[in-house]
């Protein structure tokens, strides 16, 4: 790499803020040093490991109490998460579901499940999400309010909710998406999957949308090894989402009755039992990442033709993948880099394909993506580990 930027000066700026002697570090891997085998134990000592069991229902609560929301609905996983709140949402077969091309296939996967279509709108490269003020422009242009909401003139199906995504835990701009969904009577739901422990203007991420969805697969800020998680501040939301990833069964002491179609996305107690632990150190653990990130600020900050993406302005991030972004100008090189990265036993990565380009998707409605297309060319995430952080490494 010219001017200054070549393979050797970023791999010696990355490998300045790692561990000196490592054979191979992961992008993301889980720390479980805390009560992990005290409460799995417990759960395995008296049996309840399976979809009941009082871990589930604590998690609950200490998660709801954590993000600020009324209600937290634990389950299997992230998708299964997205996939009830667009459900709960009213999302029906047919309708168009804004989301950005720059994001995790679980959200376009989530929307097919509904028999849906997503929608693929830009980024911003200020926060890596949905870039509110483009997307107004965009609506303006395309949308139609009729009786039963708004829709594409072009399509003719309604756009029913937007779902952006908080990419590596970077708050959205959240306060001009909720004014367009008002003015276009379409439902926010956030895929908050990402953005445990993330902060956007002194608020926790996932009480801006009618539903929100976090993750905590094995890879996450937190984890209960696979999981996720429903947040509302509807009640009456709350306890259909808890009623309906239970197969909608209604109680009884011992008939089988089901009123509505379900869905076994329970998450189980021993899995709870992991995420209950996990919570309890979720302070240090985002202490620590935020001092991995400032070294890796620090680490770059100096060197011509890539940035350290650090939090958006009213943003406090979880940091939980640490991304470089590289000048347009250098966006050539970034594979050069990957290879001598992980030919040194360093994991990195390129963000996930624009949605788009995916054969089940190219046919999808699609606004101009000329950002997004640009950080897909350019974003590397780096090792983002909690134990790579100060005071973790013995803790």
């Amino acid at each position: 790499m010219s001017n200054g930027l070549s393979v050797h000066t970023l791999l010696n700026a990355l490998q300045s803020v790692l561990p000196p002697e490592h054979s191979f570090l992961p992008l993301h891997e889980p720390r479980l040093n805390g009560n992990e085998w005290t409460y799995v134990k417990e759960c395995l000592d008296t049996g309840w490991v399976s979809s009941v069991g009082k871990f589930v229902d604590r998690f609950e609560e200490e998660l709801a109490a954590y993000t600020g929301v009324k209600r937290a609905v634990a389950v299997v996983n992230g998708t299964a998460a997205l996939h009830v709140c667009l459900l709960l949402a009213g999302v029906k077969a047919g309708d168009e579901i804004l989301m950005p091309a720059l994001t995790f296939i679980a959200t376009a996967n989530a929307i097919s499940y509904c028999g849906a279509i997503p929608h693929f709108i830009d980024s911003e490269e200020s926060t890596l999400g949905v870039d509110p003020f483009k997307l107004n422009r965009y609506l303006e242009e395309i949308a139609e309010l009729r009786a039963g909401g708004c829709f594409n003139r072009l399509t003719g199906h309604r756009i029913k909710a937007i779902v952006p995504m908080h990419t590596f835990g970077h708050p959205v701009d959240l306060d001009p998406l909720v004014n367009i969904c008002r003015r276009f009577d379409i439902t926010l739901i956030e895929d908050a999957a990402e953005s445990l422990g993330s902060f956007y203007k002194g608020r926790h991420t996932g009480q801006w949308g009618l539903l929100s969805a976090l993750s905590f697969n094995g890879n996450k800020t937190i984890t209960t090894g696979g999981g996720g998680a429903i947040l509302t501040n509807d009640e009456d939301l709350g306890l259909l989402a808890k009623h309906i990833t239970t197969t909608a069964k209604t109680p009884h002491r011992w008939k089988f009755n089901h009123d509505m179609i379900g869905y076994n996305y329970r998450m189980p107690n021993i899995n709870a039992a992991l995420g209950c632990a996990q919570l309890e150190q979720l302070p240090d653990f985002l202490t620590a990442k935020r001092d991995l990130a400032e070294r890796y600020r620090k680490a770059f900050t100096e060197i011509p033709g890539i940035s350290f993406f650090s939090e958006p302005a009213n943003s406090q991030s979880n940091y939980w993948l640490n991304a470089l972004l590289l000048d347009e100008g250098h966006a050539g090189r970034r594979d050069a880099f990957l290879e001598a990265t992980n030919n040194a036993g360093i994991m990195t990565r390129p963000v996930w394909s624009l949605m788009n380009k995916l054969p089940m998707f190219t046919d999808c409605p699609k606004m101009d993506l000329s950002v997004a297309e640009s950080l897909e060319r350019r974003l590397i995430n780096i090792p983002s580990s909690a134990i790579l952080g100060r005071g973790m490494a013995n803790a």
